[in-house]
């Protein structure tokens, strides 16, 4: 269900809506506590989401400024001694907008989606969430192979370009630190990124660059100006209402216009800051200025959704146009020893998948150094370690994830380059069932297998287990797994990689008792029909 307001000025004078709530529901309390304790009450088993989001990885955090279950104070026979359960929806900003609306315009407010959940499981609840994205949001499944290309000189773009054509990786993206400056507007450097965008288009592979939006300081003229108690959550930041801002975004519009580039990475999105200032053209003071400043973001994200535009954006935008955020991971952590980080690459991904489709969250391969670590952090030389490129580009692809390979190239000798050639045409050969739902398995803790299974039941490849084995020798276990969600009732018949089949009747349950054998770190995989 999706509800929003719209408030039209039929009068002769301009009026300022201060505030507004779009959305009151009251709803059955989720618990019938007596006491009160903060944090102990939980609200009613309601997803409640808003495209008026921003400062998250995650739905839960990014409504935070809009969304807000309350004591009713008309709910009088409730349990709660003090009448305390939140279990009243309200949704409306919680500053602003503090906008004017002139006689004969329409104000729009953001939009609220509301999905009642069946019931308490995780995995059936996540279930719901992702397909409400899929089904509101489709560009969520947009999930392309990308290189993040160390440097943007001629030669180095051309090869990362001819790079990824060879292997066939999708995307290359001039990663931050490489030398690309989205706001240099100089006619020839645009007349040299027109070059690069029209090379790249004619080898079949998308190009887009790097910006940095939030986390940086201007000049006190442009920065936010913070009130009392709200300082800019990443320290300091622009206001994008500022004349810096203002001309930002005109860059932004100008340089897609020109180059015909069909990708952004926009890192430090805007993230809810307000600004006190009154000589901002943009906005007229605080009151205002979040509604103004969230308005300039998302109304370019629109513009980037309709011309194509893919978007890489480091915070929860995906309602307002934004493909992709990260899956979640710490990125001190890719400075960690190589064995570890192939580690971290599952358990980020099985953490973060609960609610994201696989294609809604980017993962990171330090093809190169990043944070440290040196050498036995490194990917570098690439055929020197080619088990572990090879390990962390199954960790990805299996679960139907694409990470940012941040590096110079994507393989330096014959070997290396059909090493990933292999894997990309697997990944490609099962793209459908692999970018499907996962259902959670086991966790990866380096102790003893662990797996997820992809599901749907649209597809002729009903489901596909991906199992992992971290130990030093190989593992033969039998997994106790459930097809419910492939949508299978009574058989089944499982293909594993060397194309042995076995036929398998469900149990009452829809599970099925499946040996499975894997080699010493290695990794297998089985088709569901």
């Amino acid at each position: 269900m999706c509800k929003w307001i719209t408030v039209t000025n039929a009068g002769t004078a301009p009026v300022t809506l201060d505030g507004f709530i779009s959305e009151t529901l009251a709803a059955v309390e989720y618990s019938s506590d007596v006491e009160d304790r903060d944090g102990a009450a939980r609200p009613p088993n309601i997803h409640v989401e808003t495209e008026y989001a921003f400062l998250a990885m995650s739905a839960m955090n990014a409504g935070r400024h809009a969304i807000r279950w309350i004591p009713d104070p008309d709910y009088e026979t409730q349990v709660n001694y003090e009448r305390k359960n939140p279990c009243l929806l309200e949704v409306g900003p919680a500053v602003g907008p503090a906008v004017p609306i002139a006689p004969g315009e329409t104000f729009f407010s953001f939009r609220t989606w509301l999905l009642p959940f069946d019931g308490d499981d995780r995995e059936r609840n996540g279930l719901a969430q992702r397909r409400m994205y899929r089904a509101i949001a489709p560009w969520v499944t947009e999930n392309p192979l990308m290189l993040h290309a160390r440097f943007s000189d001629r030669h180095a773009v051309e090869n990362a370009v001819d790079q990824c054509a060879e292997v066939g990786f999708e995307m290359v993206i001039l990663t931050f630190g490489s030398g690309f400056d989205i706001e240099n507007d100089r006619d020839t450097y645009l007349k040299q990124m027109t070059r690069y965008a029209e090379y790249a288009r004619a080898k079949g592979i998308e190009i887009g660059g790097y910006s940095l939006l939030a986390s940086r300081s201007i000049d006190p003229e442009n920065n936010v100006v913070s009130p009392e108690g709200s300082p800019p959550a990443f320290g300091q930041s622009p206001c994008l209402q500022s004349r810096w801002g203002q001309d930002y975004f005109a860059k932004l519009y100008a340089f897609f216009d020109r180059t015909g580039f069909t990708s952004l990475e926009h890192d430090g999105s805007y993230p809810g800051d307000l600004c006190a200032s009154a000589s901002h053209t943009g906005h007229r003071g605080l009151d205002d200025s979040r509604w103004t400043q969230w308005k300039t973001i998302t109304d370019f994200y629109h513009w980037c959704r309709g011309r194509g535009i893919f978007l890489n954006v480091p915070d929860w935008y995906f309602l307002s146009g934004s493909n992709k955020t990260g899956m979640g991971y710490r990125e001190t952590n890719w400075s960690l020893p190589r064995e570890q980080q192939v580690m971290h690459t599952r358990q980020n991904i099985y953490d973060g998948t609960w609610e994201k489709t696989p294609s809604m969250g980017w993962m990171f391969v330090p093809l190169t150094e990043y944070h440290g670590g040196g050498a036995a952090a490194t990917i570098e030389p690439l055929d020197e370690h080619l088990d572990h490129y090879e390990r962390m580009l199954v960790g990805n692809l299996a679960f139907g994830v694409q990470a940012c390979y941040r590096g110079p190239r994507l393989y330096d000798t014959d070997r290396t380059r059909d090493m990933v050639k292999k894997w990309v045409a697997w990944y490609k050969e099962h793209r459908d069932i692999l970018e499907s739902d996962l259902i959670h398995g086991r966790r990866a803790d380096g102790r003893d297998l662990d797996w997820m299974l992809h599901v749907n039941p649209k597809l002729e490849t009903k489901g596909m287990l991906v199992v992992f084995n971290p130990l030093n020798q190989p593992m033969e276990r039998t997994l106790k797994v459930n097809l419910y969600y492939t949508g299978l009732k009574d058989r089944t018949v499982v293909t594993d990689e060397s194309g042995e089949e076995q036929a398998l009747s469900l149990n009452r349950d829809y599970t099925v008792s499946l040996p499975v054998h894997v080699p010493a770190h290695g990794f297998a995989w089985y088709t569901i029909m």
